[in-house]
């Protein structure tokens, strides 16, 4: 074979017509000027944190600080061991929670996806019907405080929120467009269903994992309202918790010292909600670049597939 014949076919180029050139225009403009309304708002948190409370009452929150400081951050770290306490349990939280529930909706899914299941259209009807009544906040406390006896146990945070509809219906999509030839000749070679999840459905379903992995550490990263709800002991509270506490324990100084008529330095509690936002937000936002390709097309196909 000559060495004309092994060369590779050159690439298509395309025209670039007027036309294509104007819509090409508008659509990087569209798309950058998309990008500066997300990003503007991230900066401003980031750079508002920095601010003096003198500045912020004075000149509002600027995307350049008129006055820098480092108070909040001061206060922030403040908390030392009862901040690091709090990290470690929103930390160890969101990790075995978003493992477990993760484990369990996938299984689940699996089981909805199954043709040969004879009440999967009962069960799918059932975990539906969740998503449109509920009892209500009063019994679901009693049964959850009184009967389980969950109150000031660390796993109520961990158990509460472990199972979501949505995420075993994004996952049981997902699983449609798995081809049903797949599941027939695993069977045929002697698997059974078990393996069938674990070495099949598992690795085939990572853009789903991702995507819902992603929801549910981000549901368990900003737990905060089921450890007002149950837990009073601080060495239990998560992280939101902590901060939600802190800033009112602020507010609440700061109105006491008013309305007594005591003078007092003033509290950043503008900028402390800033900090609040970046100390929360920080570590979770270094997670989305990992699976962002996951994301994406996990939510793309569960979207699309009935």
């Amino acid at each position: 074979m000559s060495s004309a014949a092994k060369r590779k076919p050159a690439s298509v180029k395309i025209r670039m017509t007027s036309d294509r050139l104007v819509f090409m225009s508008i659509a990087y403009t569209v798309v950058i000027l998309c990008a500066v309304v997300c990003v503007v708002p991230f900066v401003m948190i980031v750079t508002g944190s920095f601010t003096a409370e003198e500045a912020i009452y004075r000149d509002g929150f600027r995307l350049i600080p008129t006055e820098w400081s480092l108070a909040s951050y001061k206060l922030l770290l403040q908390g030392g061991a009862s901040l690091a306490k709090a990290y470690q349990v929103t930390v160890i939280l969101t990790a075995v929670g978003a493992s477990l529930s993760l484990l369990l909706s996938s299984m689940t899914a699996y089981v909805l996806y199954r043709k040969d299941f004879p009440w999967r259209n009962a069960l799918s009807f059932y975990f539906y019907f969740t998503t449109l009544f509920s009892g209500g906040l009063v019994p679901w406390y009693i049964l959850v405080a009184k009967y389980m006896g969950m109150r000031n146990n660390p796993a109520v945070m961990l158990i509460v929120g472990m199972m979501s509809v949505f995420n075993i219906l994004i996952m049981r999509n997902f699983l449609k467009s798995i081809p049903d030839s797949i599941v027939e000749s695993a069977k045929i070679d002697g698997a059974n269903d078990m393996m069938i999840y674990l070495k099949i459905m598992l690795p085939l379903s990572g853009p789903s994992l991702a995507t819902v992995g992603l929801f549910i550490a981000l549901g368990y990263w900003n737990e905060w309202y089921t450890a007002m709800l149950f837990i009073t002991q601080p060495e239990y509270f998560p992280l939101q918790y902590y901060l939600y506490r802190t800033l009112n324990s602020m507010n609440f100084a700061a109105q006491a010292a008013a309305e007594a008529g005591v003078a007092i330095p003033i509290m950043p509690t503008q900028s402390f909600k800033l900090v609040m936002t970046v100390a929360a937000t920080g570590p979770i936002i270094f997670l989305y670049p990992f699976v962002q390709r996951y994301f994406i097309k996990g939510i793309t196909i569960g979207a699309v597939k009935g």
